[in-house]
């Protein structure tokens, strides 16, 4: 089969064809997997982070990519044969333990043996992959291949850092940065928090405009002030910087939620700049966000067929997966990038 590969840690400032197209095996599925032929794939901000290290894969070479929709065309022996010829989609958890206290509560995102695919076994950016029965999810007949795509992590993601905020209908919701995730949680809250405002912060100038075309209410700079308090904001940048002007922007009160699973270094600078009584006080609070359950992306996928919030998206073949993330590091979004496999 054909796989885009990473075979080492490179820097994409310098590198920007960091992945290399080769031929593999077509996997065969263990005992309680499937098979499943590949016919899109989501590009994400953390494949950067794997490619330049900052959450680097288990092994090399790796196959990246943990937005999948396919087919299923094999079955384990223990996976019923009426499962081939089902559409479906992998998300970022592969598998967990399911064993611990996190997984009989349905927090395996918690759980200390958690696999993420396409960082601890291989993902997507392939023609074929191998996954547990128990972590693959039907596809509405609603969606498209290429529109389930994205929902499998930047909405997954995107609804469970919604969930965490505690947001309540008529409150304001921030915004900062606006990919991929950040522009299905505004159409989530223009359809379910009918009377709350959304406000978007993003250095990139037509990330704002987009935002604006979708409903927010204002869009400015992540260094600009919002033209009121915020009750909780959502950051899904790489950066330090987007979190300590969130906290200013935060109402007495609020939530900052870190939808991110590595932030860049932060320098000294800047870390002498988070003051208690300016970012802290008044029992403002941050909350991280770690992984999507088995559960965030089934119930993501009823919302998004229920209410018929679809992502915008650009596609791009297999072979362009380079060219995808090289436009995804310089901040080239507007909505979600997709792989076109077959």
């Amino acid at each position: 089969m054909k796989a885009m590969l990473l075979k080492k840690i490179v820097s994409m400032d310098t590198n920007s064809s960091p992945l290399s197209l080769e031929e593999l095996p077509k996997p065969s599925p263990a005992l309680n997997e499937v098979l499943i032929k590949i016919s899109v794939c989501g590009i994400c901000h953390t494949e950067l982070d794997e490619i330049e290290g900052r959450t680097p894969p288990a092994f090399f070479p790796m196959v990246l990519g943990h937005q999948v929709v396919g087919s299923i065309i094999e079955n384990g022996e223990k996976v019923s044969p009426s499962m081939i010829g089902q559409r479906v989609g992998v998300a970022w958890i592969f598998s967990s333990c399911g064993n611990c206290e996190f997984c009989h509560s349905g927090l395996e995102n918690l759980c200390s043996d958690f696999q993420a695919t396409g960082r601890d076994r291989f993902g997507g950016y392939a023609e074929y992959m191998v996954a547990p029965k128990k972590f693959v999810y039907p596809i509405p007949d609603s969606i498209l291949d290429a529109e389930a795509a994205p929902l499998l992590c930047a909405g997954a993601i995107g609804k469970r850092s919604l969930s965490l905020s505690g947001l309540k209908n008529g409150q304001n919701l921030g915004l900062m940065g606006f990919g991929a995730s950040g522009h299905l949680v505004l159409k989530m809250v223009k359809h379910s928090f009918l009377d709350s405002g959304i406000f978007v912060f993003s250095r990139n100038k037509e990330e704002r405009k987009f935002a604006i075309e979708l409903g927010a209410n204002w869009a400015g700079d992540i260094s600009e002030k919002s033209p009121v308090k915020i009750d909780s904001i959502i950051d899904t940048t790489p950066a330090w910087k987007p979190v300590l002007k969130g906290l200013e922007n935060l109402q007495n009160g609020g939530r900052l939620i870190i939808n991110a699973i590595r932030k860049e270094d932060m320098d000294k600078e800047l870390l002498l700049q988070l003051d208690y009584e300016k970012h802290l006080w008044m029992e403002k609070e941050i909350k991280s966000v770690a992984n999507v359950t088995a559960q965030d992306v089934k119930d993501f996928l009823k919302i998004a067929a229920a209410s018929g919030i679809k992502p915008n998206y650009k596609e791009y073949k297999l072979e362009e997966a380079n060219k995808a993330l090289c436009d995804l590091k310089k901040g080239n979004l507007r909505g979600a990038k997709v792989l076109r496999i077959s």
